[in-house]
């Protein structure tokens, strides 16, 4: 039985990266750490460390609540500090009262600044105050190169993380029924619109199935994946509970708030 059919078929190389990460720690008994990891990437490797007694693993991205956290995997003997992960909170300075800066934006200029996703974990926005977590390695380059967000100049600033802003996820869970399990038929019900509506969102690349875009409209979708979608925001499906007497399928939507 292959330990890939357990997961979808675009998983795969990350899949035989966190393998490597795994055999790496057993082979050297050394620690290894991850770069930011989302959270279905996390989801896969603690499905493939399983009840290993040779290799554990803890997760930290700065809080309890966000979704982008570094990994430490590290043989049985070790006992992980809160400095193993090299992570660090930056508070970001801008003229508040003139502008209004976005989570999308701030994103798009730390990519254009050539850093990769995988080196910076959650952006955190509130009406008062933005934050947002890096890889420890960054430090220089960030504050040598990150002057300004759209055209609004701005600083940031290092914080101890545990200053980071505590947000917390809510989701709102409904109950709804599908005719089939296909992207753009729980997008239909999700969004209350038509199919071919939901199919052009698809394809046009407005949604990230597991935060991963895709344009396949027949995208079976399973129970635990989180659906974003641009412009309407986030649901995840809670649990697919069965098919009712009409064959269609109940399931559980969380749609945030």
């Amino acid at each position: 039985m292959s330990i890939y059919q357990h997961f979808r078929p675009e998983e795969k190389e990350f899949i035989d990266q966190a393998i490597n990460w795994v055999d790496q720690v057993k082979n050297s008994y050394a620690p290894k750490l991850t770069d930011f990891l989302d959270p279905r990437q996390q989801e896969i490797l603690i499905s493939l460390l399983g009840n290993d007694s040779e290799a554990k693993l803890q997760f930290n991205g700065g809080s309890d609540f966000v979704e982008r956290k570094r990994v430490l995997i590290y043989p049985d003997y070790y006992s992980p500090e809160p400095t193993d992960f090299n992570i660090s909170l930056y508070d970001i300075s801008y003229p508040k009262k003139f502008v209004t800066l976005e989570h999308r934006q701030i994103l798009g200029t730390l990519m254009s600044l050539g850093v990769k996703r995988e080196k910076f974990g959650d952006i955190i926005v509130t009406e008062e105050r933005i934050q947002f977590v890096a890889a420890e390695e960054m430090e220089a380059y960030l504050t040598g190169n990150l002057e300004k967000i759209g055209k609004a100049s701005i600083s940031i600033k290092r914080l101890p993380i545990g200053n980071i802003i505590q947000v917390q996820e809510k989701w709102e869970e409904q109950i709804t029924t599908v005719s089939s399990l296909r992207l753009d038929s729980v997008l239909s019900a999700v969004l209350n619109m038509s199919r071919q509506k939901t199919q052009a969102l698809i394809t046009s690349g407005k949604v990230k199935v597991n935060f991963k875009q895709t344009e396949n409209v027949s995208d079976e979708c399973r129970e635990g994946d989180t659906l974003s979608i641009r412009g309407f925001g986030r649901c995840k499906i809670m649990s697919i509970d069965g098919k009712t007497k009409k064959n269609k399928w109940r399931i559980t939507l969380g749609r945030q708030k």
